[in-house]
């Protein structure tokens, strides 16, 4: 049985950020139930942006998943256990314009109420509200090394960045998530 997701206030969460993204990864997703698609993500940021608590998502041009971001309201962004290793793996190396990545992994689509999907075994979604967008661009890299190595091509990341509108998390200790709850000042949304 898959764990149950619950709403829960992002400004509770409490932990290591750096570990989650770098080393847990994650699957942005953007679309509707019946049209979206989804990828494999490693960078990204979190933090507070015109007085909200907002995520930054990174996707390159080429990327499937990228034209669903682009022309959707919302994206997700789901973290999971480690024993969706694999799923993770799978949809960061094939498209989703070739290969239906839910049927091949056997993850589930769950959405929220606002319609943005996300994956029902996930241990911990963000539903994020785009509010700004923009794409990295050459002559803003002050380490031109860094550009040369990342971007060879110049197919540029175009950053999104999303308001976090929901929480979802799973009722499981927290040293599971990577994250965890300030209980003190309880968990209301």
């Amino acid at each position: 049985m898959e764990p149950i997701l619950k709403q829960v206030n992002v400004k509770l969460l409490t932990g290591n950020i750096f570990k989650l993204l770098d080393n847990d990864w994650m699957l942005i997703t953007a679309g509707t139930k019946d049209s979206f698609n989804t990828m494999t993500a490693s960078w990204g940021s979190f933090g507070i942006l015109w007085n909200k608590p907002v995520a930054i998502g990174f996707i390159r041009p080429q990327r499937h998943t990228f034209e669903f971001v682009n022309t959707s309201d919302f994206f997700t962004l789901s973290f999971f256990n480690e024993k969706y290793r694999d799923v993770l793996n799978f949809c960061g190396h094939h498209s989703g314009r070739s290969v239906d990545k839910v049927l091949k992994t056997g993850i589930s689509i769950a959405s929220t109420n606002n319609g943005s999907v996300y994956f029902a075994e996930a241990k911990l979604v963000f539903e994020c509200k785009k509010i700004y967008s923009d794409d990295l661009k050459e002559e803003n890299f002050i380490q031109a090394d860094l550009m040369q190595k990342i971007y060879p091509k110049k197919d540029f990341h175009r950053f999104f960045i999303g308001e976090i509108t929901s929480c979802l998390s799973v009722e499981i200790p927290p040293k599971e998530i990577g994250l965890k709850f300030d209980e003190t000042k309880g968990d209301n949304v």
